[in-house]
């Protein structure tokens, strides 16, 4: 039997990237409705939290700058940190997506290539530096909202109702 043909490769990588956004969109909506500062995304987050802050203890996580973790001496730096929990993170080098400022979605321009580990890494930090509360809390305000407008827009329809039926009474 043959081995795998030229067109599965770019079939391979749109697997991959929809596998990425999967997770990127689960990811998203799990801090927007659950309060972040209380997330633990692997057993390992305090030893994850404890080495990234250790090794990279002046690195912003609330906005990156894709130089640290690109240039020649980031990539040097995070294999030293990935290759720690090569045998405790299932996959640890497996390709996701990461927000550059965490304040926003995925989108195109908002997002950078990382391996799992560092995905880890940057959103344990996010979370217990509490820079990601802000969409728990954006969100928990819009939520509010709806169901405000909704309760409005029902006691509107019940007296609307009261009305008319006080009015066909008479």
């Amino acid at each position: 039997m043959a081995g795998p043909g030229p067109g599965s490769v770019p079939n391979l990588e749109m697997m991959w990237a929809m596998k990425a956004y999967q997770h990127a969109e689960i990811y998203f909506n799990l801090i927007s409705s659950v309060d972040p500062r209380f997330l633990k995304l692997t057993k390992e987050d305090d030893q994850i939290y404890a080495e990234f802050r250790n090794q990279f203890s002046d690195m912003r996580v609330d906005v990156l700058d894709p130089e640290q973790l690109k240039s020649a001496s980031a990539k040097l730096a995070w294999r030293t940190f990935c290759l720690q929990f090569q045998t405790l993170i299932e996959d640890f080098n497996y390709g996701t997506l990461l927000r550059l400022d965490c304040s926003r979605d995925y989108l195109e321009e908002n997002t950078i290539f990382a391996t799992r580990i560092q995905f880890f890494a940057v959103e344990i930090a996010r979370n217990r530096e509490g820079h990601n509360t802000m969409l728990y809390q954006r969100s928990a305000t819009t939520k509010a909202d709806s169901v405000g407008k909704q309760k409005v827009k029902t006691q509107e329809e019940s007296r609307g109702t009261a009305a008319a039926e006080n009015t066909a009474c008479t």
